[in-house]
C-alpha cells in the first residue's frame, strides 16, 4: 500500500525568521483581599518588563542558534544531564525526519531543539556510528512514498495540482531520470517531457519522471515552489524504487534545459549527471548595451563536480546561443580559478533550430563522460541562493549568505582541510558555515586541522556526534552523511 505524500510545499521566504515566538508567560492573581499597592514595586516591575522581555526574546534566539542549551536554561546547578533514553531516541528520531530535508521557521527551531537535546548524548564510537548510520537509513526509509508509482495524475489530486508522469522502467530501476519540459509563460506541460524522455530512460533501466511545473511561467522550474516540489518528488521517487542516491539524473529541452541547468547547479551535490538541450541558465544583461556580462548566481560556480553535455543549435530561433556560449566561457574561467570541470561538454551545431540533437536523447545521454555520482570531493565549490539549501557535499550553512563563494579543500597527507569565503556583501556573511568530517574525508584517529580564511579554527581530535548524524541524515543519502562538525563562524 503506497503511503501518503507530505504537505505541498510553501514558498521561499526570501528572509526566513528562523526563531520560535515565545508568548508572554501570564498569571492571573487569586482573587481575594489585597493590600494596598506597593507603589515602588509597581514602579519597579513596570520598569524592568520591558528588559525582561527583551532578556526572554534573546534567549529563544540564542537556542534557536545552537548558542546556549536546553539543560543550562533548565539546570538549576551545573550538573552533567541525563543521556536521553532509548525511547526518547526513537521519538526524536522519527519527528526529525519527518520535519525533513528543508525545514524553516518553526519546524527548523525544533530541529534545532532536538539537535540540542542530543548533545546531552557522549561521544560515538565507531560502532556506534555505524549503528546509528542503518537506525537513521531505516527510518528515513519509512517516509512517504509517491502517491502513485506509475502512470499520469496529481501529487495533490484534491486541488488537481502538481502533475508528473511516470514512465521508464519501473520494476526494479537502477536509476531515477527527472525530465524536464519546455514551455514558458501560459505554457508547460509534462506530457512533451515524458514522451522525449521514455525511451532513453528504458534504455538505461531508469525510472523516469516528468513533473510539471507548478505555474506557467518564465521560470516555471524555480517559481511558486516547484524546486521545492522537486527534491521532495526526488526523495519520495528513491524510497518507491529503493534507488541509490548516487543514480539521479536531470535532463530537459527548452525551458527544461534552464531547469536542469539550474537546479541541476543549486544540488549539485546530489545528481549524478546533468543534460539540458535547448535552454540555458539565466544570463546578466549590462542595462546599456544589453549584452550579457555573467550567469546568474548559483550556477556556474557549484556545477564544478558534475558531469555535464549541454546542447545548443547555432541557429535556436527561441534560445539563442548567446547565453550559452557566456555559460560556456565562465566555466572556462571558473576551470582556470579552481581546477575541475573535467566532464563539462558544450556541444554547438547549426541547423538543428529549437530540435533537440542528432540522434535525440539517446546519443545526447550517451556522451555523457559518467552517470553515476561521485559523492566524495576533496575539492568542493558553492555558491548558495537558496535559504532552505543548508548542507553542499561536506559543507554546512544554517544560514547561508545569497551569493558568496566557498571554496573548501582537503590535503588528505597532511589530514587538514582549508576554507576560503568570499562575500557579495560584507555585512551580510550568513550564520554558522561549517566543515562536516567523517572517516571517508579524514583520518579519524589522527589529529586533523581546519583553517578559515587563513586562521586556523580547529586542531585535534574529531569527534563522532550523535546529532550531526541526525542534521545530515534528512536526505536518506548515506554517503553525504557525517558525524563531526567544525564551525568556521
Amino acid at each position: 500500500m503506497q503511503k501518503k505524500a507530505g504537505l505541498p510545499p510553501g514558498l521561499r521566504s526570501k528572509r526566513p525568521d528562523r526563531f520560535l515566538r515565545t508568548a508572554d508567560n501570564r498569571q492571573s492573581a487569586r482573587q481575594g483581599k489585597r493590600k494596598p499597592p506597593d507603589r515602588s514595586v509597581h514602579s519597579w516591575y513596570i520598569t524592568a518588563l520591558p528588559l525582561l522581555r527583551c532578556a526572554m526574546k534573546i534567549t529563544t534566539i540564542a537556542l534557536s542558534l545552537g548558542l546556549l542549551t536546553l539543560t543550562a536554561l533548565h539546570s538549576p546547578a551545573a550538573q552533567d544531564p541525563k543521556p536521553p533514553t532509548r525511547k526518547q531516541l526513537k521519538t526524536w528520531t522519527k519527528e526529525y525526519l519527518e520535519l525533513g530535508s528543508r525545514a524553516m521557521d518553526k519546524d527548523r527551531a525544533r530541529q534545532l531543539e532536538i539537535l540540542e537535546l542530543l548533545k546531552t548524548a557522549k561521544p560515538l564510537t565507531e560502532r556506534d556510528e555505524e549503528k546509528w548510520r542503518k537506525t537513521l537509513a531505516k527510518a528515513w526509509s519509512k517516509l512517504p512514498e509517491l502517491p502513485f508509482d506509475k502512470g499520469d495524475g496529481h501529487y495533490w489530486e484534491k486541488e488537481r495540482r502538481g502533475r508528473y508522469i511516470v514512465g521508464g522502467k519501473t520494476k526494479k530501476p537502477k536509476g531515477l531520470l527527472i525530465a524536464m519540459h519546455g514551455g514558458g509563460l501560459g505554457s508547460a506541460d509534462a506530457g512533451g517531457a515524458a514522451s522525449m524522455y521514455s525511451s532513453v530512460a528504458s534504455d538505461n533501466k531508469w525510472v523516469m519522471i516528468a513533473p510539471q511545473a507548478l505555474e506557467a511561467t518564465e521560470c516555471g522550474w524555480t517559481d511558486s515552489g516547484t524546486e521545492e516540489w522537486i527534491w521532495d518528488l526526488v526523495e519520495q521517487a528513491r524510497r518507491t524504487f529503493r534507488i541509490d542516491a548516487n543514480n539521479v539524473v536531470l535532463a530537459g529541452h527548452s525551458m527544461g534545459g534552464y531547469g536542469s541547468w539550474t537546479l541541476g547547479a543549486h544540488h549539485a551535490d546530489r545528481v549524478a549527471a546533468l543534460a539540458p538541450a535547448a535552454g540555458a541558465p539565466t544570463p546578466i544583461m549590462d542595462r546599456d548595451t544589453k549584452a550579457i556580462i555573467d550567469i546568474d548566481w548559483g550556477v556556474v560556480p557549484s556545477l564544478r563536480n558534475v558531469p555535464m553535455v549541454v546542447f545548443q543549435s547555432i541557429d535556436d530561433p527561441q534560445v539563442p546561443p548567446g547565453p550559452n556560449q557566456a555559460a560556456a566561457k565562465e566555466v572556462e574561467k571558473a576551470r582556470k580559478r579552481w581546477g575541475g570541470y573535467e566532464n563539462f561538454d558544450y556541444w554547438e551545431l547549426d541547423g538543428f533550430g529549437h530540435s533537440p540533437p542528432p540522434g535525440g536523447p539517446k546519443a545526447h545521454m550517451e556522451r555523457l563522460a559518467s552517470r553515476i555520482r561521485v559523492p566524495v570531493q576533496d575539492v568542493v565549490v558553492w555558491q548558495p541562493v537558496l535559504n532552505w539549501k543548508r548542507q553542499f557535499y561536506w559543507l554546512f550553512w544554517e544560514q547561508p549568505a545569497e551569493g558568496a563563494i566557498v571554496e573548501g579543500r582537503i590535503d588528505r597527507e597532511a589530514n587538514k582541510i582549508t576554507v576560503t569565503a568570499t562575500f557579495h556583501k560584507q555585512s551580510e556573511q550568513g550564520l554558522g558555515l561549517a566543515v562536516l568530517l567523517d572517516g571517508t574525508l579524514v583520518d579519524m584517529g589522527k589529529e586533523v586541522t581546519v583553517e578559515f580564511n587563513g586562521k586556523q579554527v580547529f586542531k585535534g581530535l574529531p569527534e563522532r556526534r550523535l546529532e550531526v548524524l541526525f542534521d545530515t541524515a534528512t536526505f536518506g543519502d548515506p554517503a553525504l552523511q557525517y558525524v563531526t562538525k567544525i564551525p568556521l563562524q
